[in-house]
């Protein structure tokens, strides 16, 4: 089990606006939705494009709260990886990372609320999955 994770330097700034802006709860919330979103996208990243580490960290227990092991068993069985794989913590720091440059656009000129940013992603989610099936 890992102990944190951190987003990128550039991401940090973007977490923070839409913290602000969707006033949906602390930080660890937005990036909670912006691990969800990338998931739902239903591609795999590659630990070698992995980007810097430099900006905001979360701790396990603070980012997954009381559902930590729900998480790992989503991550692992999306790389049909075992929960305990040495590269899990860089599978979330990239869809983290991922989920938070989709929603990039949200932070600029646009006066969504939280709700509305909650619908049209949860939306774009649906539709991700609907095409698997």
């Amino acid at each position: 089990m890992f102990k944190s994770i951190r987003t990128s330097e550039e991401n940090k700034e973007i977490i923070s606006k839409l913290t602000r802006k969707l006033n949906l709860g602390s930080e660890n919330v937005i990036a909670r939705i912006a691990l969800a979103y990338s998931l739902s996208v239903n591609e795999k990243l590659d630990v070698e494009q992995i980007k810097d580490s430099q900006g905001k960290e979360y701790s396990s227990k603070v980012l997954f709260g009381q559902y930590t092991d729900l998480y790992l068993v989503l991550m692992a069985n999306h790389y049909e990886i075992q929960k305990n794989d040495k590269d899990l913590p860089k599978y979330f720091k990239l869809h983290i990372d991922r989920g938070l440059e989709s929603f990039k656009s949200q932070i600029s000129g646009n006066s969504i609320n939280g709700i509305e940013f909650l619908n049209e992603f949860m939306l774009e989610g649906l539709n991700n999955l609907n095409k698997e099936f």
